[in-house]
């Protein structure tokens, strides 16, 4: 799996089913849980992903049982970690870097927190409140400059996404003084 968005995925799947086997319809539903609510998970994605961590050798699948005439035999299969499935799954766990704290990850990472060591928690926490007072720093710049070219409507947009990028960058503040001994 290379693209970003594969790695989220793959994530997500091993994420998923660390907390024991599950079908494909079990599993989608608690990767969606994982990805957040503005995320989807199509089958159409989840499937072939399956297939290759299972071919890959980080997934197992068997049949759960006799299938009825005409049944969807994807709905009868399980999937369960491999032992390699594990260790892959603690060394993306293990990671943290920019990949991490950008948009497409981060909420990911942050549902993953629970079986994440507490240095790389910091470290992302850290990464991404950095990323955000960057970004902030630019939308302030590009407020200022563009100020007198853009409507009334288009300053308000720019002001709710300074704000809600504020409100972010308070949240991992708190957070990190948290995970801080």
């Amino acid at each position: 799996m290379a693209t970003k968005k594969k790695q989220v995925l793959e994530l997500a799947i091993l994420g998923a089913l660390s907390n024991g086997e599950a079908h494909g319809y079990e599993l989608r539903r608690r990767a969606v849980a994982l990805l957040g609510a503005v995320r989807t998970l199509s089958f159409g994605s989840l499937y072939p992903a399956l297939v290759e961590l299972t071919s890959i050798g980080f997934l197992e699948s068997d049949s759960a049982g006799a299938l009825p005439r005409g049944a969807n035999p994807r709905a009868r299969i399980v999937y369960r970690l491999t032992a390699d499935g594990k260790e892959r799954l603690s060394d993306l766990l293990g990671q943290a870097g920019p990949n991490a704290w950008e948009d497409d990850a981060f909420p990911l990472r942050v549902a993953l927190f629970g079986d994440t060591e507490q240095k790389v928690r910091v470290r992302i926490l850290e990464g991404r409140k950095h990323r955000l007072e960057e970004r902030l720093e630019n939308l302030r710049e590009s407020m200022v400059r563009g100020r007198e070219r853009v409507d009334i409507w288009t300053l308000e947009l720019q002001k709710h996404s300074e704000e809600a990028v504020e409100r972010e960058v308070r949240w991992l503040s708190e957070l990190i003084e948290e995970e801080k001994p």
